[in-house]
């Protein structure tokens, strides 16, 4: 997103004399969001725009200017889970059959998006390939968000990419763990059914808005942000949890893992 839209806002709220917390009062937002927004760090959502529209007196021009790419950079669906997961303090992943966006490596992360159908062309893959991997670069902070990642163990059985690739995969994930930047846990084969089986699962918390739960499945994506989902989603997320390997034996498991996929390398 270019800032020329936050520089907008900005200097349409600066001429009506009011400070970004009178605006936030206003249109019914938190400073914080309309901070955001004007640094180019955030998109608001149309129903925000609207908002910021009627507090303003702009007519419409907030709503129909959101800006947009040119160029889909994620599957349409996903969009706005990435914007969220630019600005989370906490983010709790499960991997039902992919490593979770945020871990995955280069060589990763181009087979598994070969994977679509209709084939992908060289170029789309370039570019979602540069997406996914700017994604994990809210890992470059030390410290937030705090990241947790729970791992079904058909995640590290079905090799993506190849033997080299699989290993290089888990053993940077394995790294990140081992470096106090993630926890991660494996839920074993051996455990049979659980609550998270259906779909891949995303949690998400914020400092200035409520927690919000992205689920995926084939070519479908939605975010959650009624309590009550949010709210059941995580119960099957810690109970799974709960049934999970502890870390030293999932860092165990997965080193082991990629070992046997060097040797068959």
């Amino acid at each position: 997103m270019t800032n020329t839209y936050g520089d907008w806002l900005k200097s349409q709220r600066e001429a009506r004399g009011l400070t970004q917390q009178e605006l936030a009062d206003i249109a019914l937002m938190t400073r914080s969001h309309i901070a955001h927004i004007e640094a180019g760090r955030r998109t608001p959502s149309r129903d925000d725009a609207r908002r910021l529209d009627k507090a303003l007196g702009t007519g419409d021009v907030l709503t129909s200017f959101l800006p947009e790419d040119d160029v889909a950079t994620v599957a349409e669906y996903f969009e706005a889970a990435r914007l969220l997961e630019q600005q989370a303090t906490m983010i709790r992943e499960f991997g039902l059959t992919f490593v979770p966006g945020i871990l995955q490596t280069e060589a990763y992360a181009r087979a598994s998006l070969r994977t679509a159908f209709p084939p992908r062309s060289d170029e789309e893959c370039d570019r979602l390939v540069v997406t996914r991997l700017n994604r994990s670069k809210v890992l470059d902070n030390p410290v937030s968000p705090v990241v947790w990642a729970l791992l079904d163990e058909a995640v590290l059985r079905r090799p993506i990419g190849g033997s080299d690739a699989m290993a290089a995969q888990i053993l940077h994930v394995v790294r990140l763990a081992e470096d106090g930047r993630v926890r991660v846990h494996v839920m074993p084969f051996g455990l049979g059914p659980h609550t998270l089986m259906q779909s891949m699962l995303t949690l998400m918390w914020f400092e200035d808005q409520p927690p919000i739960a992205y689920s995926e499945g084939l070519s479908l994506g939605k975010v959650h942000d009624s309590p009550a989902v949010v709210e059941r989603l995580r119960g099957a997320y810690d109970l799974a949890m709960a049934d999970a390997q502890p870390m030293k034996e999932s860092i165990a498991l997965m080193r082991a893992t990629a070992e046997g996929y060097r040797k068959h390398a």
